[in-house]
């Protein structure tokens, strides 16, 4: 593995941990040519799949783009971090295991409203809020609306 700080070729493994309910492997690494030390992670990927933008385009599916999404949305929540990291390896799983290689943006914002939804409903509206690209605070009214009803089932 390349150092991040020196771009050196050969690091060590120091030490490796399961992550995520194991959907992970957690590695702390040594460079043999600066001392840095450094985390990476390594996780199954079962194929590679393409996300269908909504102008058309194609681009690799990258789960660090939803983790970067909702880490946003929930920030300043008090939300655990690994509660975001099971929401996020869970709609990996969810687009990985459809079956396709291609899979629609919108379709996996929607997974992802719906686990914010289910995990912190300040964050859901968040999210919405960019994702159904919230002009006037009338839009976030009426959602905010849908969201206290969703809460009294």
């Amino acid at each position: 593995m390349r150092c991040p700080f020196c771009a050196h070729d050969d690091s060590q493994v120091k030490d490796s941990r399961p992550t995520e309910d194991g959907a992970a492997i957690r590695r702390r690494r040594h460079c043999v040519s600066c001392g840095a030390r450094f985390t990476t992670f390594e996780r199954v990927q079962l194929r590679e799949i393409l996300v269908i933008k909504s102008d058309g385009a194609r681009q690799l599916f990258d789960r660090s783009k939803i983790e970067h999404s909702v880490t946003l949305a929930c920030r300043k929540r008090g939300v655990e971090r690994d509660r975001i990291d099971q929401l996020v390896s869970g709609i990996q799983r969810q687009v990985e295991t459809r079956g396709e290689s291609e899979v629609s943006s919108l379709a996996i914002g929607e997974m992802v409203m719906e686990g914010l939804r289910q995990l912190d409903s300040v964050a859901y509206i968040r999210f919405a809020s960019v994702y159904r690209d919230f002009s006037e605070a009338r839009d976030f009214e009426q959602f905010a609306s849908t969201v206290r009803e969703i809460g009294k089932e």
